[in-house]
């Protein structure tokens, strides 16, 4: 496949989500109303042809609901998922499966998302067999086997099951399965954490030139800012089901506006011990408020040195400032 191509001025994003809202019924005892949990509130960005977006966040902040949102793995409760221009929630099943071909995902547990009962060359062509059915046997196995090569893996492998490889191999069985159908958007869904440090780099570096070379898109999630510092063009800041900011990577990380984005950024390690004593340290004070029952307001309020009255009565919306860039809160310009 060629090169990515530009987006042509004035034209669609090829992903567009807009007002997004996604909450899930817990059930409680026999005689009480189920709560209701807000995972997403409010989403709006878009995702332009051959970018990457990262989107980051603590556990439990929405990251893996927004994705398989995108994705209509589950169905939001309000707003739209746009893929070029269309509506994907308002797809009927048939409609949507052939789409599906465009949208792949890779999963966070490598060897948890392959069928230990099938072998490589199944789980990489299974796809092939729901969304291509018109490929023969001779042109799938062609696929299987320049896909394996892309990926790392010896086209002899295509015969051992998951359990005889590693778990940086069957993540590579999971990438060669997402690209098999030639999609052109594949969200990443922690697609490192479960993995050694050595082999996370070896993984990240595979996927960068995977883009290149397939012309892809890609939506990467992750909890961790030092991951997607490497793969990402913008990176979105997730928090409680809320979007804090958005920048491009060279912003966020040399000018964070959120108190929620610095925090995190202190967080991440440096190699060098001075600079490391140097920096000014912005602790995450207390736990991620339950989604069940967020706080007021500003969700991000109860761990916030910077929090006023304001903060706990009125939601800060996602603003616009210079640099192309969104944060959604009421003192950025005051704790710059």
């Amino acid at each position: 496949m060629s090169a990515v191509e530009p987006n042509v001025p004035g034209s669609a994003p090829l992903l567009r989500i807009e007002n997004l809202k996604k909450t899930f019924s817990i059930p409680t005892t026999l005689f009480r109303k189920p709560l209701t949990l807000t995972a997403l509130e409010d989403i709006n960005f878009t995702v332009e042809k051959g970018e990457t977006l990262g989107i980051v966040g603590e556990s439990g902040c929405g990251k893996s609901t927004l994705g398989r949102c995108i994705l209509q793995l589950i169905s939001p409760d309000e707003g739209k998922v746009l893929w070029l221009g269309q509506d994907l929630t308002e797809l009927k099943p048939e409609e949507m499966r052939k789409r599906r071909q465009d949208l792949q995902i890779i999963f966070q547990d490598p060897l948890a998302s392959l069928n230990p009962r099938m072998t490589v060359g199944e789980i990489i062509s299974d796809p092939l067999r729901t969304l291509r059915p018109d490929l023969s046997r001779t042109e799938r196995r062609a696929r299987i086997i320049r896909m394996m090569e892309a990926v790392g893996l010896l086209p002899e492998m295509i015969n051992r099951y998951p359990h005889e490889f590693s778990g940086g191999q069957a993540q590579r069985i999971g990438i060669a399965r997402a690209l098999i159908t030639e999609p052109k958007l594949i969200v990443c869904d922690e697609p490192v954490s479960a993995l050694d440090v050595s082999i996370q780099a070896q993984i990240l570096n595979l996927l960068s030139e995977l883009k290149d070379e397939f012309g892809l898109t890609l939506v990467f999630i992750s909890h961790d800012l030092s991951v997607v510092r490497h793969v990402s063009d913008r990176i979105l800041v997730l928090y409680l089901g809320r979007i804090a900011e958005l920048a491009s990577g060279e912003m966020l990380y040399t000018d964070p506006k959120h108190p929620y984005t610095r925090a995190l950024l202190t967080a991440v390690p440096i190699p060098d011990p001075k600079r490391a004593r140097m920096r000014d340290v912005e602790e995450l004070m207390g736990e991620v408020p339950s989604p069940i029952n967020p706080p007021s307001g500003c969700h991000f309020r109860t761990r916030c040195r910077y929090a006023i009255e304001k903060c706990a009565a009125i939601i800060p919306p996602l603003e616009e400032i210079p640099g192309g860039r969104l944060v959604a809160c009421h003192r950025w310009k005051e704790i710059d």
